[in-house]
């Protein structure tokens, strides 16, 4: 545990792919150490990087991981709850309820539960910082994405309400609300996929990475219950077909 005294422990849930994966590099260059909880390697990490096989349905995995870091590091910093079912959209009438609640169980009752177990690692330390990934569809949606804008929708409405719960601790929460991030093939988006959006651009990692350095600084304590929204302006954008 000495060699780490100096670095903030940094942990990132669905941290070895898509955008989490970009997270965990970024924050690991900048020097805090990282630790991924996912239920599977994506992309290869650094070597540098801990990884621990989580499955965020699974409370018992969950405490099985927080009780490793403590064991190693002994304290932990910031909580990323990054990771979700991100890619599901099902009719209404096709959609099962077992898939509807492994939504809410990952995106949603999952970052619950690292919550409370951050909550616990992080006593006695003088720095926390909670960020919450939500999505710009907790507000905004197209038709069949009910089971995850529900879990997006209910990740804003906790981080709002343990801001104010953790009022007393030096823990700040907020979110993070990504509208459309492109991770891969970024060349093949058309000039109407760019120009739509106010920024002129779609989005990428480095967007979604950059608002969470900010917010992990430990300067930026004033900003807390935030939900930001990262979205080149496009859902301020009133759009008629």
């Amino acid at each position: 545990m000495e060699k780490y005294k100096l670095k903030k422990i940094c942990i990132i849930t669905g941290g070895a792919g898509g955008i989490g994966y970009h997270l965990s590099e970024g924050f690991n260059k900048k020097g805090y150490k990282v630790i991924v909880l996912d239920i599977k390697k994506q992309e290869e990490l650094s070597e540098d990087i801990d990884f621990i096989k989580v499955d965020l349905r699974l409370e018992t995995e969950i405490k099985y991981a927080f009780s490793k870091i403590t064991e190693k590091y002994g304290a932990a910093h910031i909580l990323i709850n990054n990771g979700a079912i991100s890619n599901f959209n099902k009719n209404i009438e096709d959609i099962s309820i077992k898939e509807f609640d492994d939504v809410i169980n990952v995106n949603l009752r999952g970052s619950f539960i690292c919550c409370k177990e951050f909550i616990e690692v992080n006593k006695g330390q003088i720095y926390g910082r909670i960020i919450n990934i939500a999505s710009t569809r907790w507000n905004q949606n197209e038709a069949n994405w009910e089971a995850y804008g529900a879990s997006k929708g209910g990740l804003i409405s906790m981080t709002n309400t343990l801001a104010i719960s953790l009022s007393k601790t030096p823990i700040t929460v907020n979110a993070v609300s990504p509208g459309w991030i492109q991770v891969n093939n970024y060349g093949s988006l058309s000039e109407t996929d760019h120009s739509q959006h106010p920024s002129g651009r779609v989005g990428i990692p480095r967007d979604i990475l950059n608002a969470c350095l900010f917010l992990a600084d430990t300067e930026n304590d004033f900003i807390n219950a935030a939900n930001l929204v990262i979205d080149g302006g496009m859902t301020k954008k009133m759009i008629y077909e």
